[in-house]
């Protein structure tokens, strides 16, 4: 969990973490939102339950699903979607609410939650949303198998090849304001950049793909591919891109460059100059760039029509 977390606000990213972490919970978990007990006074006593502290941001979770803009959303926010739907959820005088099985009450918030949790589990157990998890994970794979094909085949092209890796975030106080469209305007035109700008001469190939995480929110996993008969300095490359990144973003950007860093790796180095006829480095090329493609941190919210993997074509 985040700093940010400890904040009142949210940022897009957080939220849509906090509703995946949520929705994974109640999968793990057959407990309630929260435990209602009866005294023999009469009075309610509200215990909490594994599931409670998920519901601490619950007005933001309810509120990042925005009508005004098209979205594809992840299985585990389209459960919670789905489920806040099919149960009513509105806001009353005493927070969120929803109706009562017969449609003829409101539930105080804790009941309310109880069935939102109960609706939510419902949902994750239905064929659609395995489905969906199944296809996430085909569509990875397959990422990982085309990736590694055209890295091999830029690879392939001259007899030296120079790569650079390089990781594009934002800056923890952008973050907050920070919408997933942003990042893909930011993106474009990075892509722009690449037709124009002289720090791409010699650029033989690229892989960006972009997806977000609890340390980092939104980010950009980047790859570039430069003829090492042409081009020296790999280190000197990486930062190069890494400020036009900062240009892009008017300050708000920020990256980390793996050319810097390149010893970390010992003998599984896949970046800076690669020999075509060194079959061994070219597999730790290939472990490089299956990192970018990981289904360990897509996109949970993302434009509809929005590519979050791009490459370059192979001449």
């Amino acid at each position: 969990m985040t700093t940010r977390l400890l904040h009142s606000q949210l940022s897009q990213s957080d939220t849509a973490i906090q509703i995946k972490q949520l929705v994974k919970a109640i999968e793990q978990h057959d407990t309630p939102a929260f435990k209602i007990k009866t005294l023999r006074s009469g009075d309610e006593q509200i215990e909490s339950t594994r599931l409670t502290r998920y519901f601490e941001h619950i007005q933001q979770m309810i509120s990042l699903f925005d009508e005004r803009i098209e979205y594809r959303y992840s299985e585990h926010l389209q459960a919670f979607m789905g489920a806040c739907q099919d149960v009513g959820i509105v806001r009353g005088l005493q927070g969120l609410v929803c109706l009562n099985g017969e449609g003829t009450a409101y539930l105080d918030y804790h009941r309310s939650m109880n069935v939102l949790v109960a609706r939510i589990r419902q949902l994750t157990s239905e064929k659609c949303y395995r489905r969906m998890k199944d296809d996430r994970r085909y569509q990875a794979r397959k990422q990982e198998r085309e990736i590694t094909e055209y890295a091999d085949a830029v690879v392939g092209r001259y007899s030296r090849t120079i790569i650079v890796r390089v990781d594009l975030y934002y800056r923890s106080d952008a973050q907050a304001r920070l919408r997933v469209e942003h990042v893909f305007d930011d993106l474009d035109q990075l892509m722009v950049e690449r037709e124009r700008n002289s720090i791409f001469d010699h650029e033989t190939g690229y892989i960006c793909s972009v997806e977000q995480g609890p340390d980092r929110g939104y980010h950009i996993h980047a790859a570039f591919f430069f003829n090492g008969n042409e081009v020296r300095g790999d280190i000197h490359k990486a930062q190069l891109i890494g400020e036009l990144w900062e240009r892009i973003t008017r300050g708000y950007g920020c990256f980390n460059s793996c050319n810097h860093d390149k010893d970390r790796y010992e003998g599984r180095l896949g970046i800076g100059m690669i020999r075509r006829d060194d079959l061994r480095a070219r597999q730790h090329v290939h472990e490089a760039m299956r990192y970018l493609v990981k289904d360990e941190q897509p996109l949970l919210v993302k434009p509809l029509r929005a590519k979050c993997l791009r490459k370059g074509q192979v001449c």
